[in-house]
């Protein structure tokens, strides 16, 4: 199972965005903060501002841990190029990550939940860690068992997402391949994503 240590409307709401852009987000009602202090609004400090960019993307992922995310920072450091960049392609070759992206769940929290119950294979080969980086050209599908279930046909049948041009996806037969890395610009993010900030916050 996922670890949900809190409903994922209440990161919508904490955050103060509609951090999936899905119909259902309490933001489209209520766009304060939960509890009796929610509406109350204050100027974020430079360290608050790089602090949300931080627990935006983190959110985003289905609220991958603060141990997890500081290896993927790490991780992206030591590689040439971008920081920000390389965080983002980073966060993007997660095998939950493009189970999502390719629309064969719903929404990230699912897609690590259906990777963690080996529904899905990789190259042919059944895979159950939703942090395994997806390389060029990996082959990502359904296993067969699998592709009659209520929640990866309502995902497909769903106008929410459209898939991003870094993945090449058969919808008919549940199956795509991860094309490339994407750029921070090619990722459709329903808000705006500032992974600088989040570089920002740990290099303080």
């Amino acid at each position: 199972m996922s670890k949900r240590h809190e409903s994922k409307y209440k990161i919508d709401r904490r955050l103060g965005v509609n951090l999936w852009g899905r119909p259902k987000s309490p933001i489209n009602r209520r766009e304060y903060g939960p509890g009796q202090h929610g509406q109350r609004r204050k100027k974020p400090s430079d360290f608050g501002l790089q602090l949300m960019a931080k627990q935006k993307l983190k959110g985003y992922y289905a609220n991958i841990g603060e141990k997890q995310f500081r290896k993927i920072y790490q991780e992206a450091v030591r590689r040439k190029g971008d920081t920000g960049e390389n965080l983002i392609g980073l966060l993007e070759r997660r095998l939950d990550a493009v189970v999502y992206r390719m629309k064969f769940v719903p929404t990230p929290f699912a897609a690590r939940q259906f990777v963690n119950h080996g529904h899905v294979l990789v190259n042919g080969r059944r895979l159950n860690v939703p942090s395994y980086q997806v390389k060029d050209n990996d082959v990502i599908e359904v296993r067969s068992k699998s592709k009659q279930m209520a929640l990866v046909l309502e995902a497909i049948a769903s106008q929410e997402r459209d898939i991003p041009d870094y993945l090449e996806v058969d919808t008919d037969a549940l199956k795509g391949r991860f094309v490339r890395q994407p750029q921070l610009a090619d990722v459709p993010y329903p808000v705006q994503m500032e992974p600088n900030l989040v570089i920002e916050f740990y290099s303080r």
